[in-house]
């Protein structure tokens, strides 16, 4: 049973905006450097999730990172994310025909509500799926005390997180069978930190903290480096990810 947690702070919430833009100017630097493709990536395919009430234009630059690094890059496909659980069948569906068209296992890159939806398609289709990496995303207690949950009320007509379908909660916690990533921060200022971790970390599956915002998560440098390093690895020769140098596990990802 996850343990209660308290929302976050009205101070990390408030500079949430702030705190984005900040990390987007330092991380472009970083991918006008990163593009030269891995020798790894041969078009391999990648589906990038927006979180709750975001849509692809969210994730535009984190696809073009990924776009530039050589791989085959795909938007989610659903327009705006609602929060509606019949996204994972749909997208099940998507999945489904970019293997059949590619032919190859396809890795998913969540960012908060997007990374819940790539966990539970990575537990449906574990044969396809080549490994899941988590943005700040609260698989570990979607029902618990966030900033968000108003706005899920108010576009659901007052249903709320606690009426969707019980065996969906109550699975949403458990590890996918494939190679796994959650990155996290403690300075979240929409979700706990706590309830977007694995609950046990074995060879398969591994938390990585970093520092910044929720919202600038999928353009924090921290975050497109240990993207860029996991992407590189598959089912057989997955490993957990090892910064290099004091500076890097002491300030960059100090879980580490």
């Amino acid at each position: 049973m996850t343990p209660s947690v308290s929302r976050p702070s009205m101070l990390w919430l408030l500079s949430e905006p702030s705190r984005a833009l900040l990390e987007l100017g330092l991380s472009y630097s970083y991918n006008k450097l990163s593009g030269q493709a891995p020798a790894t990536a041969n078009g391999q395919p990648v589906m990038v999730l927006p979180g709750f009430m975001s849509s692809g234009g969210s994730t535009s630059i984190l696809r073009e990172f990924l776009a530039n690094q050589g791989y085959d890059v795909y938007d989610w496909g659903m327009g705006r994310n609602v929060g509606k659980v019949e996204f994972v069948a749909l997208l099940i569906e998507r999945i489904d025909e970019i293997y059949r068209k590619t032919g190859k296992q396809i890795s998913l890159i969540g960012w908060s509500l997007g990374g819940v939806y790539a966990r539970q398609i990575s537990k449906e289709r574990p044969d396809i799926i080549r490994q899941v990496i988590t943005l700040g995303s609260p698989f570990a207690g979607l029902t618990q005390p966030n900033n968000v949950s108003w706005i899920y009320n108010l576009i659901s007509g007052g249903k709320k997180v606690t009426q969707i379908n019980h065996d969906f909660l109550e699975n949403l916690p458990l590890p996918a069978p494939v190679p796994t990533t959650a990155i996290y921060s403690k300075e979240d200022g929409i979700v706990s930190w706590k309830i977007c971790m694995e609950k046990e970390e074995d060879h398969f599956h591994q938390n990585i903290q970093v520092r910044g915002s929720h919202i600038g998560l999928g353009v924090n440098q921290s975050v497109l480096s240990i993207i860029a390093d996991r992407l590189k690895l598959s089912k057989d020769n997955w490993s957990k990810f090892k910064p290099e140098g004091f500076l890097n596990k002491t300030f960059l990802y100090p879980s580490l």
